[in-house]
């Protein structure tokens, strides 16, 4: 799920699309939903703490614990007779959430190590259900133990990607409302949220740093220093890996007059997986939905959306441009799908597992612009998918380009029902009229197969 941060930045772009009423160069009706397919690695709090750490920003002291007998260690040894246990769960709403064994709250304070071993035991190896999981909850492994710390004020800070048109590069996002929930702090309050652009060439300097601090509400000239120093440290370590959000909620003064980064939430730029392999190795994969390991270990492009129209496509732009036509026609695509420009037969047939996988879809339309990518390989797939995994549901196909002749002989002597077409406009409003078709027949409990041997 998105975070405040990325939503305040989002919010320009999807402004910006309404007011010019056009989507990647197609004009659509600004009254339709957009939604912008992200990819962005997604680590847990205690791995963010500990990048934070070792940038040199004071974070709580604690540790990670995968049993109930290590938390109790764990909280023993803290400095402190009480202890916080939070359950490491990728998910936002955890202190309001319900576990599977019943315990409520997926943060929750001890009063002693029992107590935490009690806690760490409701928690790990269940699931936590919250406002963002949905009914199906997702799986806590771990917990964090840390030390219990009394504040004097909690604030907001966030450090994201601006991508607008007037401006473009990191944005510094604060409020001195931190330790809630922001979002609903920006819907009552929206001046209290503030936001300070960076040069990327020039960098956070210390004048700016400590200028945004105080704007945020750190009052005295140590916390303003501190928090100075610390949003630096950040902003440093925001480039250095590839970062596309950091936020901190709260960013705090403790009782002795101290700032401190009591939570934080890292996102990463999946196209830097390259570079960052240390940080890409913190991926937690049981947090993650079965189709987006499906599609990493085939190697393929996929983002799963609310629709019920499947799309194959190769190339993001091919992509992103056949789910606007399919919106504009009327239909609702059911996903993101780059095969990208070197698929083979397998990957092919695999992206149709996925797509399939998704018991919303009831449409597919598959779009294909052969440069590098050959059309009779996408064809063989086709087939070979439509073989194994018996397709009662209509498949309109659009190729053009290298080998589509080749394609088309193929699809022809298949002796399977999958209609081409050789204009994209014709393809989208066939394939979001059977979407219809099916969805009727749905709704007054018609059973409809498409049959696809003839």
């Amino acid at each position: 799920m998105a975070s405040f941060a990325q939503k305040v930045v989002h919010r320009t772009l999807v402004n910006g699309f309404k007011h010019s009423n056009k989507v990647l160069g197609s004009t659509v009706n600004s009254n339709l939903p957009y939604h912008q397919p992200k990819r962005h690695l997604n680590i847990h709090e205690y791995c963010s703490l500990n990048l934070l750490k070792n940038a040199g920003v004071p974070v709580p002291v604690g540790a990670v614990a995968s049993t109930a007998d290590e938390a109790y260690e764990i909280a023993k040894n803290l400095s402190t007779p009480d202890s916080v246990v939070k359950a490491q769960v990728l998910a936002g709403g955890r202190g309001h959430g319900t576990f599977e064994s019943g315990l409520k709250g997926g943060v929750r304070i001890a009063f002693s190590p029992e107590e935490a071993k009690d806690f760490a035991s409701k928690m790990i190896g269940n699931k936590l259900v919250t406002k963002q999981t949905g009914a199906e909850g997702r799986i806590c492994n771990k917990v964090l133990i840390v030390e219990r710390m009394y504040l004097r004020k909690e604030f907001y800070f966030a450090i994201t990607m601006e991508r607008g048109d007037d401006s473009f590069g990191p944005v510094l996002i604060g409020s001195s409302q931190g330790g809630m929930d922001i979002e609903t702090v920006a819907a009552k309050t929206p001046d209290a949220i503030i936001k300070e652009w960076v040069d990327i060439n020039t960098g956070l300097t210390e004048e700016t740093a400590l200028n945004f601090a105080a704007k945020m509400g750190f009052s005295d000239a140590q916390t303003r220093k501190e928090a100075a120093e610390y949003f630096i440290k950040m902003y440093n370590l925001f480039l250095e890996k590839d970062a596309t959000l950091m936020e901190i909620n709260p960013m705090s003064e403790d009782s002795t007059g101290h700032v401190i980064c009591m939570d934080a939430k890292f996102n990463f730029d999946d196209n830097a997986q390259h570079r960052q392999k240390d940080v890409f190795d913190l991926k937690d994969w049981s947090q993650l939905d079965a189709r987006d390991v499906q599609a990493a270990n085939a190697d393929l492009n996929y983002i799963g959306l609310e629709g019920n129209i499947g799309c194959l496509v190769n190339g993001a732009g091919l992509a992103m441009a056949t789910m606007d036509i399919i919106q504009l026609n009327g239909g609702h695509p059911a996903n993101f799908l780059d095969v990208g420009g070197g698929a083979t037969t397998q990957q092919v047939t695999e992206a149709f597992k996925l797509i399939t996988s998704d018991h919303h879809v009831n449409s597919i339309l598959v779009n294909i612009f052969g440069g590098i990518m050959r059309c009779d390989v996408i064809a063989q797939g086709i087939i070979q998918a439509a073989h194994e995994l018996d397709l009662n549901i209509p498949i309109v196909v659009r190729l053009q380009g290298t080998k589509v002749e080749d394609a088309k002989a193929l699809i022809a002597q298949s002796s399977l029902k999958i209609l081409t077409c050789d204009s994209l406009s014709e393809a989208a409003k066939m394939v979001v009229k059977l979407s219809s078709i099916v969805d009727m027949a749905k709704d007054a409990n018609i059973n409809v197969k498409f049959e696809l041997p003839i």
